[in-house]
C-alpha cells in the first residue's frame, strides 16, 4: 500500500508539475520542481504513516491499560477479601 500510495503521489506531483507549465521551461528546471513536489509528496506520505501507526499504538495502549485496570481491580477485590479473612482469623483468636 505504501508504494501505491507514493507513487500516485509522484505521479500528481508530475502532473501538477505539467500542468503549472504556463510557459515552456528548461528540463533541468522541469525535473527539479518534480523532485520537490516528489520529496513534499513523501514527506506528507511519510506523516500520515507515522500518524497512523501511532494510532494504533495508542489504540493498543488504551486497550492494554483498560485490561489492566480490570486485571487490577479483581486482584484488590482478592486481596481484600484475604484481608478480611485474616481479621476475622485474629479477632478470634
Amino acid at each position: 500500500m505504501k508504494v501505491s500510495l507514493l507513487l500516485l503521489l509522484a505521479c500528481t506531483a508530475v502532473l501538477a508539475v505539467g500542468t503549472r507549465a504556463d510557459t515552456p521551461e528548461e528540463p533541468k528546471a522541469l525535473l527539479q520542481k518534480v523532485q520537490e513536489l516528489a520529496q513534499k509528496a513523501m514527506a506528507m506520505a511519510k506523516d500520515a504513516f507515522t500518524r497512523v501507526r501511532e494510532s494504533e499504538v495508542a489504540q493498543q495502549a488504551r486497550q492494554w491499560l483498560a485490561d489492566t485496570a480490570e486485571l487490577s481491580k479483581q486482584r484488590l477485590d482478592w486481596l481484600k477479601e484475604q484481608l478480611g479473612e485474616l481479621r476475622k482469623k485474629t479477632q478470634t483468636q
